[in-house]
């Protein structure tokens, strides 16, 4: 009889640079072995503290993806999927002009989806991210 598969272990993440309310009832940041699992992140606070456009909230959004996979261990090349939710599709210069700027030239793979609203009115954009510790997607090769 064989032995049964042995489960990765699990840490949750959490940073004291990324907000996560006492009362929430997710987990922002979770490594599954070498994997890193992240809720769809916002830019709230940043958004009621000033109005931010699609653009600057991406930007606010990306930085609390890196922050989180950097306490996970990892860097920003270790990010390997994003889906991002955005309410006016016709921002979606702005979010790849965001992308280019924080990712330099070479990017995960990803998914723009259009969403009728998000958790918080002033919210244009919301992105979950998928990174895995070891791995480097800026060297990758172009086959």
């Amino acid at each position: 009889m064989s032995e049964p598969a042995k489960t990765p272990p699990v840490r949750r993440v959490i940073s004291d640079k990324v907000v996560e309310p006492d009362s929430a009832t997710w987990s922002n940041c979770l490594v599954i072995g070498d994997e890193i699992v992240l809720s769809g992140m916002t830019a709230h606070p940043a958004s009621r503290e000033q109005v931010l456009d699609t653009y600057s909230q991406t930007l606010v959004v990306l930085g609390k993806i890196g922050e989180l996979v950097r306490a996970a261990g990892g860097d920003i090349g270790c990010i390997y999927k994003l889906v991002i939710y955005v309410k006016d599709i016709a921002d979606k210069e702005q979010v790849g002009r965001a992308r280019r700027d924080f990712f330099g030239s070479t990017y995960p793979c990803s998914t723009l989806v259009g969403a009728n609203a998000l958790v918080f009115p002033e919210l244009k954009v919301e992105v979950d991210a998928f990174a895995r510790l070891g791995v480097d997607v800026r060297q990758a090769t172009v086959s």
